[in-house]
């Protein structure tokens, strides 16, 4: 249920009505507008239909939240969300492009590709030091080692990171050295991670599962934020379908409908998605007109020697090129790279 105060809500009202709500037994959630406060009482809303909440002076009305997912509905915050990292943003007029190799392999090799994509324009620098592989044989990551590789990188280029996290061990060990931390597809329903992620102070980028629905997907998104972290950025990358041309199935039209759904920003992972490096940037494109937030895009001095996912990356020739060519995408739609 959400509780909408009077533009004219005194801080006294406010916090009147947040303790009432706690002392029914709820959780208050508030989000502070350009214009209204909204206050979520999350709970069971049965308990609330015999408490008069219109009574309380400066609420101005109470409406149901019909939706399981509650604190990443439009209905509890109305406007966009953007998470901020330092001076770059995730939501807001500029598209954020995450760009970088699929794993970090050594530090030369992630220096010069850090600096490569930031001279493309890219704002942030992807890498992982923890890989989850199908095969317990592939390259698992370089950890802790890896981590230091990219915080190096981000020291010479001024690029924030982001990194996978793969256990609930090692949140605090990544979050030492990340700046947004990733939960991947395979861990989007894995809710241990889930809630302690929702404890942490970095903003969380969690990516849509395998065959996950937006719902499911949005519920993931809620674990987190009941935790009491809201930074948190949605990301596609991709289902699995019976197609087999491709990697996965990219589900553009996730992108229009989560901007209906949820406040949160989209990102989408054309790399992850397509498998394929001449794939990426009609993809990369694609996900532009349709309103993404940001791209996860993989790129990789030399692909064929690439530890992981060479094949479905792009030289720093051909990121700088796609890069030019989105720039009057994003201006057709009104927004800037």
């Amino acid at each position: 249920m959400i509780i909408v105060l009077r533009p004219d809500a005194t801080r006294e009202q406010k916090d009147h009505v947040i303790k009432k709500i706690k002392s029914l037994g709820f959780q208050a959630h508030v989000s502070e507008g350009t214009e209204r406060t909204i206050i979520g009482a999350i709970g069971d809303e049965a308990a609330l239909q015999t408490v008069p909440l219109e009574a309380i002076p400066g609420v101005e009305k109470v409406l149901p939240i019909l939706k399981p997912f509650k604190l990443a509905s439009r209905d509890f915050r109305p406007e966009n969300t953007i998470v901020t990292v330092g001076k770059e943003a995730i939501g807001g007029k500029r598209i954020a492009i995450v760009a970088g190799p699929c794993a970090v392999e050594n530090k030369t090799l992630l220096v010069e590709i850090a600096k490569s994509v930031k001279d493309a324009g890219a704002n942030f620098l992807r890498g992982g030091a923890f890989k989850p592989r199908t095969s317990p044989y592939a390259f698992q990551g370089l950890e802790e080692e890896g981590l230091k590789y990219l915080a190096d990188a981000r020291e010479r280029t001024g690029l924030p990171i982001v990194t996978e996290v793969m256990d609930v061990r090692d949140i605090d060990l990544i979050a030492k050295y990340a700046d947004i931390l990733q939960i991947g597809a395979r861990n989007m329903q894995n809710f241990r991670l889930l809630k302690e992620v929702g404890l942490c102070k970095k903003p969380i980028l969690l990516k849509r599962g395998i065959s996950a629905t937006i719902k499911e997907w949005l519920m993931s998104a809620e674990y987190i934020m009941a935790g009491g972290n809201r930074d948190v950025i949605l990301c596609e990358r991709g289902i699995r379908t019976y197609e087999t041309a491709t990697r996965n199935t990219l589900d553009l039209s996730a992108v229009p409908v989560l901007k209906q759904m949820t406040h949160l920003p989209v990102v989408v992972d054309p790399s992850h998605a397509v498998g394929k490096w001449d794939l990426v940037a009609p993809m990369a494109k694609a996900a532009v007109a349709a309103g993404a937030d940001g791209l996860l895009i993989e790129v990789h001095s030399n692909p064929e020697e690439a530890l992981c996912d060479g094949e479905q990356s792009l030289k720093p020739k051909a990121f700088k090129q796609l890069m030019d060519e989105m720039r009057p995408i994003a201006a057709a739609v009104g927004r800037e790279i």
